[in-house]
């Protein structure tokens, strides 16, 4: 049945059919958590990785499968060391997690002092409210934080399966593009092709911009920090850059665990405030600066929807539902804007263009004009 077929029938069962598509589509995506999550994770890296891959095969006459493999070597070299810095950081970090603790009991003990100074409540009372707060986040009930806390185990078997299907994608990137093309009829394969080209496109352009983000604001930080004489500043620094991956959520996550740091490092409790305002800084310059000149050319999708997207992957995959969310919204907006029928979705997911809404803006003016005339 043909999308025109199907807007023929009455608006009820149109609307039933699509939300039991919706609903059918959530479940199983929900179920196959263990098995899609690195399925699209190494879809994302085979892309970003089929020009090395090229190059090694075209240029340095490898084989297929010997570039393959060389390629995602390159990346678990990348992600390993990446890994091994952050690791060394907070080992050192654990060393002291004595005094790490004690610094922090005495930070909260004067800070439900001030508290108690302004605002005349009392520490017992603040220790009741903090104490019901952290049973109900901790309590077993709470499905964000067992969706969300993985396992040692389980994030090195999903780093491991990730590798692998990534090494596949690369190998047999041939046969894959020919069933997809042979997938859909002929007179939509020109279209088909050209949706693949440019997913690919974003894709891989989306990826590098993230990690040249990612490198600038992680330098920036542990430079900063480093100026201020803030302990583990290249781990606070690294965590930043990683974490401003995620649209909003990140930098807060990332503020939140630099102050606590600073507060359990330093017996000034100043330094923390610097911090927290360090990174609102950092944040008003990559949201307004950074981010629109390295990735906001890449994928224009609105606010409103990142943030929708982020919290909806949290609810569904967890962290890495966060982290995919952006990327599987921009694929989704690229089929919309060129499948016909589908472009009012596009729409609702893309950002406006200001120089377009000034020609709309002019546009309309002048139809109000000449109606008045």
């Amino acid at each position: 049945m043909d999308l025109k077929a199907f807007n023929s029938f009455p608006f009820y069962i149109k609307l039933a059919a699509v939300l039991f598509s919706l609903l059918a589509m959530g479940f199983i995506i929900i179920i196959a958590k263990e098995i899609l999550a690195p399925l699209i994770f190494s879809c994302l890296f085979s892309i970003l990785l089929l020009p090395v891959a090229a190059f090694l095969e075209y240029k340095l006459r490898l084989p297929r499968s010997a570039a393959s493999m060389v390629a995602v070597v390159l990346l678990v070299t990348f992600i390993g060391t990446l890994i091994y810095f952050i690791g060394s950081q907070i080992a050192d970090l654990l060393k002291e997690w004595p005094q790490f603790q004690a610094q922090i009991k005495s930070s909260l003990w004067e800070f439900r002092g001030w508290v108690q100074d302004n605002f005349h409540i009392t520490r017992g009372k603040q220790l009741r409210v903090a104490n019901e707060a952290t049973s109900k986040v901790l309590s077993p009930d709470t499905a964000a934080v067992g969706a969300t806390v993985l396992s040692v185990s389980a994030v090195l078997l999903f780093l491991v399966f990730t590798f692998i299907y990534t090494f596949f994608f690369l190998l047999y990137r041939t046969l894959i593009m020919k069933f997809t093309e042979s997938v859909f009829l002929k007179e939509n394969k020109a279209t088909v092709y050209e949706i693949m080209e440019q997913v690919q496109y974003m894709i891989r352009k989306y990826i590098i911009g993230l990690l040249v983000e990612m490198g600038i604001v992680a330098i920036g930080v542990s430079t900063v920090f480093t100026c201020m004489g803030v302990r583990y500043a290249i781990l606070l620094g690294l965590l930043t850059g990683l974490l401003n991956i995620i649209p909003y959520v990140g930098i807060f996550t990332a503020l939140v665990l630099s102050a606590i740091v600073t507060l359990g490092t330093s017996p000034d409790a100043t330094q923390a405030v610097w911090v927290i305002v360090t990174l609102i800084v950092t944040h008003l310059i990559d949201s307004n600066v950074l981010l629109p000149l390295v990735v906001g050319s890449k994928v224009r999708i609105n606010a409103l929807i990142t943030v929708l997207g982020v919290f909806a992957g949290e609810m569904i995959w967890g962290i890495p539902g966060m982290f995919l969310s952006i990327p599987c919204i921009a694929v989704l907006k690229i089929i919309f804007d060129r499948v016909e029928g589908l472009q009012p979705r596009g729409i609702i997911l893309g950002d406006e263009e200001k120089k377009q809404n000034r020609l709309a803006t002019r546009w309309r003016r002048k139809k109000v004009v000449a109606a008045t005339e």
